[in-house]
C-alpha cells in the first residue's frame, strides 16, 4: 500500500490495465534487462508459404433415384425400399464405403395450385480410394440407382501427410525471410514474437465422364485431377537493436 500512496503513476497503470486499456507501464525493478530492451526493438510482420500439388486419391460417386406417386406415403415407402435394397448390396463391398446422401419428398401442384402428386429423391454415396472398385460397384447398382454425380478429392490421411512436410518447409522459409530482413536493415539478428499457422487448397478435377455408365453399365476408368495443398505461416519478429 505504501508504494501506491507514494507513486500515483503506478496506481494509474494498474487501474488502466484492469479495465482492458493498452498502457505501457514502466518496467518493474526485477524485470530482466532483455525484456525491457525487446519492447524498444523494431518489429516486423512476415509471411511465408509452402505449396505442393497433390493427385486426388479419393472418388465419391452419387447414386440417385426419383419416384413419383399419388400419395406422400406411397412415395416414402417405395423410396425407402429402393434405398434399403441398394444400400444392402453396396455395404457388402469392402473396398468402397457406402453412406446415405440427401433424402427429400415434395408435392407437385397442378395449374390450380392443388397437389396433383408427390415426388421423392434419395441418394447413396460411394466413396473409395480404389477407383476401379468404385466404378465397378457403381455400374452394378446403376440399374436401380443411376449415377447422378461424382467428385474427386484428396483424402484426409494424404492431406495431413503433405501438410506435415509443408510445415517444415514453410517454417524454414519464414526463418530465411526473417534473417534476410534483419540483414537488409543492418541488424544483428531477430527474435520471434508470435506465429500463426494457416493453410488452403484449390481443386482441379477431371471431367465427369462416368455419367455414361448409367446407360450401358460398363465400368469406366476414372481419373482424378490434382489439388494444391499449402501451409502458410504469418507472424511478427523483433529486430535486435544491437547492430552489426
Amino acid at each position: 500500500m505504501y508504494l501506491f500512496k507514494q507513486n500515483s503513476k503506478w496506481l494509474l497503470a494498474l487501474v488502466l490495465s484492469a479495465a482492458g486499456a493498452s498502457f505501457a507501464a514502466p518496467a518493474l525493478a526485477h524485470d530482466s534487462g532483455e525484456g525491457r530492451h525487446k519492447e524498444k526493438w523494431p518489429q516486423a510482420q512476415l509471411q511465408a508459404e509452402a505449396v505442393t500439388e497433390v493427385a486426388q486419391d479419393t472418388v465419391t460417386i452419387t447414386l440417385a433415384t426419383e419416384i413419383s406417386d399419388a400419395s406422400q406415403s406411397a412415395v416414402a415407402s417405395a423410396l425407402s425400399k429402393t434405398l434399403e435394397e441398394v444400400m444392402k448390396k453396396a455395404k457388402g463391398h469392402e473396398k468402397v464405403k457406402a453412406t446415405s446422401g440427401n433424402y427429400r419428398i415434395w408435392p407437385m401442384n397442378d395449374k390450380d395450385g392443388k397437389i396433383s402428386n408427390w415426388r421423392g429423391r434419395g441418394e447413396i454415396l460411394l466413396e473409395s480410394t480404389d477407383f476401379a472398385a468404385a466404378s465397378e460397384l457403381a455400374s452394378t447398382l446403376s440399374d436401380r440407382m443411376p449415377i447422378a454425380n461424382l467428385r474427386f478429392s484428396v483424402s484426409p490421411r494424404l492431406r495431413a501427410k503433405q501438410e506435415e512436410a509443408l510445415l517444415a518447409q514453410a517454417a524454414q522459409a519464414f526463418r530465411d525471410r526473417a534473417k534476410a530482413l534483419a540483414d537488409a536493415f543492418g541488424y544483428a539478428g531477430y527474435d520471434i514474437k508470435e506465429v500463426n499457422l494457416g493453410g488452403s487448397g484449390a481443386r482441379y478435377e477431371a471431367a465427369p465422364r462416368m455419367m455414361a455408365m448409367a446407360a450401358d453399365k460398363a465400368s469406366v476408368p476414372l481419373e482424378g485431377g490434382t489439388e494444391t495443398v499449402s501451409v502458410s505461416i504469418q507472424g511478427s519478429i523483433f529486430l535486435r537493436s544491437a547492430q552489426k
